[in-house]
């Protein structure tokens, strides 16, 4: 953090109290994931455009507001309703033009703003998503199966389990979970057709028995991937997002899981990769995008101890070449 002391100024006015509504649980202070890294990279300046596309408690777009003024405007989307909610009432009084829009952020088209300076987009579950137990997010809680970031729409992951055929589930469950074990687990599932959280648990420590422990949260990631398209989002936002950025824009994206990292990693560089003489290998034209950093940005070990859930992130980012 000591190569980012210069944002000292801005950060801590940018950490919004969220109110208690309803179910949800809610922490005094929503403390957003490598908040210093990605403002000094996309570094958001006076009146530019700012997309965050997965708004999530508003913990970044509250630094983007500050940092764009009254001049700037924030288009902000997020496929949960109470999430949008919840933020858009924490960011009331903040400078700006703001938009907040209720869709999944693969849908970044015909936005209010046709270009913008800076895009965003953190694919971390929020963490309400975890602690409010009737979301179905969690093993910990006994809740109905539903795990859906939008539940204006879609299946639940019990209704999920229902359609899927056995073989589907073990692949689904290879590809997202990376756990051994996939077909016994797809077989009991088939078998009983889980209703809640406490079921599918339950199941899962008949399938693995001591083991269960290790394996639960990535059963319970990879069911909440798949009823999310969590992956097909991705490609999506991947295809269109970088076509959406001005000359001299940047685009950051914040992933936490291997495969989703994987997919930022190689679109990046082929946008970043001048396309070259096929007899020659001479460049024929430099790429439209340039690769700030080689590597992605970790969070530190200070920010790892105090937000065990930064641990696994990997922050990367771009910029739209100037003419």
């Amino acid at each position: 953090m000591q190569k980012y002391s210069h944002l000292n100024a801005i950060l801590s006015p940018c950490v919004p109290a969220f109110p208690q509504q309803n179910s949800r649980v809610s922490t005094a202070i929503h403390i957003p994931v490598l908040l210093a890294e990605v403002l000094h990279v996309l570094h958001p300046q006076e009146g530019e455009a700012v997309l965050d596309a997965t708004l999530g408690l508003g913990g970044h777009s509250a630094a983007f507001l500050d940092a764009i003024g009254e001049k700037g405007t924030l288009v902000a989307l997020d496929a949960d309703e109470q999430n949008l909610a919840d933020a858009k009432a924490a960011l009331q009084g903040k400078p700006g033009n703001a938009h907040y829009l209720h869709r999944n952020f693969r849908d970044v088209q015909g936005l209010p703003s046709p270009l913008f300076d800076v895009i965003f987009a953190d694919l971390g579950v929020s963490s309400p998503h975890f602690d409010d137990p009737v979301r179905g997010f969690s093993f910990r809680a006994d809740a109905p199966l539903d795990m859906r970031f939008d539940r204006s729409s879609g299946m639940t992951a019990s209704q999920f389990i229902r359609i899927a055929t056995e073989q589907e589930l073990v692949e689904m469950f290879r590809m997202y979970g990376e756990f051994p074990g996939a077909r016994r687990l797809a077989s009991l599932l088939k078998a009983q057709l889980p209703e809640t959280t406490s079921a599918l648990r339950s199941i899962v420590e008949t399938a693995y028995g001591f083991r269960a422990p290790s394996i639960l949260p990535q059963v319970f990631q990879a069911l909440r991937i798949a009823v999310n398209d969590e992956i097909g989002a991705l490609k999506s936002f991947l295809e269109t997002a970088p076509t959406l950025l001005r000359p001299g824009g940047r685009l950051g994206i914040i992933s936490f899981h291997s495969l989703e990292d994987r997919l930022v990693k190689q679109c990046f560089r082929t946008l970043t990769t001048a396309e070259v003489d096929q007899h020659t290998g001479a460049p024929l034209q430099e790429p439209d995008f340039l690769l700030p950093q080689r590597k992605p940005i970790s969070a530190s070990a200070e920010e790892a101890h105090q937000n065990p859930r930064s641990r696994s992130a990997k922050f990367r980012s771009i910029t739209r070449r100037l003419p």
